[in-house]
């Protein structure tokens, strides 16, 4: 039998062929900037990063300066694409009812310091949070979620409630250029290229620090191969990838949104 033409291919040509059949061939639907974020509201509710009313998730919008978030008393789960806000740097609501939560300043520093930077997502998930607790920063050492990997960052002493000017330059000074960082006794900050980016990496972050507690719990959690790490964490972090993985999500909440919820995309 002749061997197949794969069979004698290098890893870095198998790498870049399967690049170029993911462009070809991975599709997800044209929502809106708006349907975006409400999706990711509700994709990271199902995934446990409901705590309340705290949190939230922003997208800078057309217009340089502004930015889409939820209103403040509404819960991840409730958030619509019309229900959302569009503000100004100052949370000076320009569309919609209601007001931003005042903890969105720290987003617009972000803004500031980060023009690449199209989307954040700060929430308080279960494990991320008891992780937050022990003061220690978020081990990457399993493939799944290897697209963390020397890219979060860890803020060590929380500043208090981050409603002021001074919680801004220090999370986003922690930030540096990566796209997540974890938040001593407080949670999670995700800034990422894209909507679809940012809400995958916010489920990545919940994962790992789950698994690194159980991990924990019954021994040493051992070091990955960092060569090994980083082409894993560039082999996920495509765009053609994240917006295929979000497409899953998002058919996943659509489905399952029951009769007499409002429906994200409303």
């Amino acid at each position: 039998m002749p061997m197949a033409d794969t069979l004698t291919m290098q890893k870095d040509e198998l790498i870049e062929r399967a690049k170029a059949q993911m462009q070809q061939h991975l599709t997800a639907p044209t929502w809106s900037l708006r349907e975006k974020v409400a999706l990711t509201c509700r994709i990271l509710f199902a995934q446990g990063h409901d705590s309340g009313l705290a949190g939230q998730i922003t997208a800078r919008a057309e217009v340089p300066g502004h930015y889409y978030t939820q209103r403040l008393g509404l819960g991840f789960d409730e958030i619509t694409a019309s229900n959302l806000l569009l503000v100004d740097e100052d949370l000076q609501v320009l569309e919609g009812d209601g007001m931003a939560n005042p903890a969105n300043r720290f987003h617009s520093w972000i803004y500031r310091a980060r023009p690449d930077v199209r989307c954040i997502v700060h929430t308080h998930p279960l494990h991320i949070s008891a992780l937050s607790m022990l003061e220690r920063p978020l081990q990457v050492s399993h493939m799944d979620t290897c697209v963390l990997f020397d890219d979060i960052a860890f803020l060590a002493r929380w500043p208090g409630v981050p409603v002021g000017n001074s919680e801004g330059e220090i999370i986003s000074g922690v930030l540096g250029d990566k796209r997540a960082a974890l938040l001593a006794h407080h949670g999670l900050v995700v800034a990422c290229t894209s909507v679809e980016e940012a809400c995958l990496l916010a489920i990545q972050c919940e994962r790992a620090a789950r698994l690194q507690l159980l991990a924990e719990a019954a021994g040493t959690v051992q070091p990955l191969d960092p060569e090994l790490a980083r082409e894993a964490h560039d082999w996920v972090l495509q765009e053609k990838r994240s917006q295929a993985g979000f497409a899953y999500h998002a058919r996943r909440i659509l489905r399952e949104t029951p009769g007499g919820v409002e429906h994200p995309l409303s």
